[in-house]
């Protein structure tokens, strides 16, 4: 008769482990993961809950309030008034910018009544014997001096200052105006040969601001002049607004560095390299209101290389009218003319 096997167990035998499975340790530690993710997320969002939350507060207490009729009426009454005031500001740039803005009177220096002429003879700190000669011959002196100004005429010598202020160069031109007060020093300026084109610009500038003239007038030191001849010309103009008057010319532009005449910016006229047309710089005249243009516009008019080219382009940009007249080219040999070469 058959019977059931049984099991042998040895002395101190022990039983064989079950081996644990891969797949479970692998689900266990994805489980982990998840659930830190998990935990993490609804953190985070809670924070964000919280922040929203408090924003949402914070705005909705500066929220604007709604605008009653009258709140709307300020703003409309600012908003007009303001456009007023922009309008105002463009009225006031245009009269100026046409040179007839009131108030511009008479300076200290002037007469009682408008003048015929502020004539400038450029002149600079070695040319005393120059202003001597000029003294000697064309221009009065002394007691003649002031009875032209009475017929409505003043020249004076005009000259900037030296680059080392208050040098033994600016003491002297201080003396000789002591003695003979026939200067117009131009504080501002800074005498020197490239510095011309500016010294025209501060010359008109100046002059119109000390003297209530119909012209103004710009004279080299290398000419000299007919005196009566020229204020007989002026008398002959008087009245006429807008005058720009001179021996009108044009020419080359020089583009070559370091030739005579050369213009550092040739390269703004053109192909042809040509000069607009424009008054030649030794006798330039000019009408009151063209200088008071050019005062009220310093500080934005562009100058170039020379004095008579730079004033020639501030004339393009207005209604100037432009009066050739063959009397005012000194290097002419026309026996009728108001200037000669020195």
């Amino acid at each position: 008769m058959d019977t059931l096997p049984t099991t042998k167990r040895g002395g101190g035998g022990r039983s064989k482990p079950v081996p644990t499975s891969k797949s479970s340790l692998v689900m266990a530690f994805f489980s982990c993961v998840a659930w830190l993710y998990v935990a993490g997320r609804l953190w985070q969002d809670a924070e964000n809950r919280n922040l929203l939350a408090s924003l949402l507060k914070k705005n909705s207490a500066q929220r604007p309030k709604v605008l009653t009729v009258e709140d709307k009426l300020m703003v409309l009454g600012c908003r007009d008034l303001e456009r007023r005031i922009v309008e105002a500001e463009m009225e006031l740039t245009l009269a100026k910018s046409q040179g007839y803005l009131k108030g511009q009177g008479q300076k200290s220096g002037s007469s009682d009544r408008r003048l015929l002429a502020v004539i400038g003879v450029y002149t600079g700190f070695g040319s005393r014997l120059k202003r001597n000669v000029f003294r000697g011959s064309w221009m009065p002196r002394g007691d003649a001096l002031k009875k032209l100004e009475e017929r409505g005429v003043v020249i004076r010598f005009v000259i900037g200052r030296s680059a080392n202020r208050g040098d033994s160069l600016d003491r002297n031109i201080d003396e000789e105006n002591r003695s003979t007060k026939d200067f117009l020093i131009l504080e501002g300026h800074e005498e020197a040969q490239e510095e011309l084109p500016k010294k025209v610009k501060t010359f008109f500038s100046t002059a119109v601001q000390n003297w209530d003239a119909d012209f103004y007038v710009k004279v080299d030191d290398n000419i000299d002049i007919d005196l009566e001849g020229l204020i007989e010309l002026l008398e002959h103009r008087r009245g006429q607004d807008g005058a720009y008057i001179g021996c009108m010319k044009s020419g080359d532009v020089i583009s070559e560095d370091g030739k005579p005449w050369y213009e550092p910016d040739w390269w703004k006229f053109g192909d042809e390299k040509s000069y607009f047309r424009h008054a030649g710089g030794s006798l330039v005249i000019i009408s009151k209101n063209l200088a008071q243009y050019i005062n009220i516009n310093s500080a934005s008019l562009k100058t170039y290389a020379f004095d008579d080219t730079s004033l020639g382009s501030w004339m393009m940009g207005i209604q100037a009218t432009y009066i050739d007249d063959s009397r005012l080219c000194c290097s002419s040999v026309r026996q009728e003319k108001v200037c000669s070469l020195a």
